[in-house]
């Protein structure tokens, strides 16, 4: 008869196994994401999509807060649609510099950065005299450096899961690939609106 312990031994090492197993799986998926993520960073990657975006240039881009999207525009009509995530306390017009809001209101994309601590940026016009106007009633700093980006430097493959929820300080982030395309759709100058 096997004695209570070995039962006991062979119930751990079987969940040990069974542990590996899970464990391997993990890391099978994490490196086919990180593979596949690479890979979309090489030229082939929506080709088409990205085809249209650098031979289509946008004459504005709209942001709807309340679906988390942000549109392409030439002529009146949307080319293209990317889901995007704001600052961490998204509701409403931004008030004053820490409060973790997206502007909302009409602004222009005045300067690229390519060096930023996000990969890639391009900087929303924000604050404005209105905005200025508004933080001083308040007796508050507006903030400022408010951005479309990509995901943090060296967190990009990391993308599939930060653009579930609102992560930024008052910016608008996207994918790595995804700024790539909008950078190349957008000029300086080119008006934005950011509607609630």
């Amino acid at each position: 008869m096997i004695a209570h312990e070995e039962i006991v031994m062979l119930k751990v090492s079987h969940m040990r196994q069974i542990m590996k197993k899970i464990i391997s799986i993990i890391l099978f998926i994490i490196v086919i994401h990180c593979i596949g993520c690479s890979s979309t960073t090489g030229s082939n990657h929506n080709k088409c999509d990205n085809d249209l975006a650098q031979n289509i240039k946008a004459d504005k881009v709209l942001v709807l807060k309340s679906k988390s999207k942000l549109y392409l525009q030439r002529n009146g009509d949307n080319f293209k649609e990317f889901h995007v995530v704001f600052g961490a306390n998204p509701e409403g017009h931004k008030q004053q510099e820490g409060d973790e809001r997206t502007p909302e209101g009409n602004y222009w994309l005045d300067y690229k950065n390519k060096n930023s601590v996000a990969y890639k940026s391009i900087h929303i016009s924000y604050p404005n005299a209105e905005d200025i106007k508004r933080a001083e009633e308040l007796n508050v700093s507006p903030g400022g450096d408010i951005m479309i980006h990509g995901q943090l430097n060296g967190f990009g493959w990391f993308s599939w899961f930060m653009q579930f929820f609102n992560w930024t300080d008052g910016c608008i982030a996207v994918t790595n690939s995804e700024i790539e395309e909008i950078w190349h759709a957008v000029n300086y100058g080119t008006p934005i609106e950011i509607r609630p």
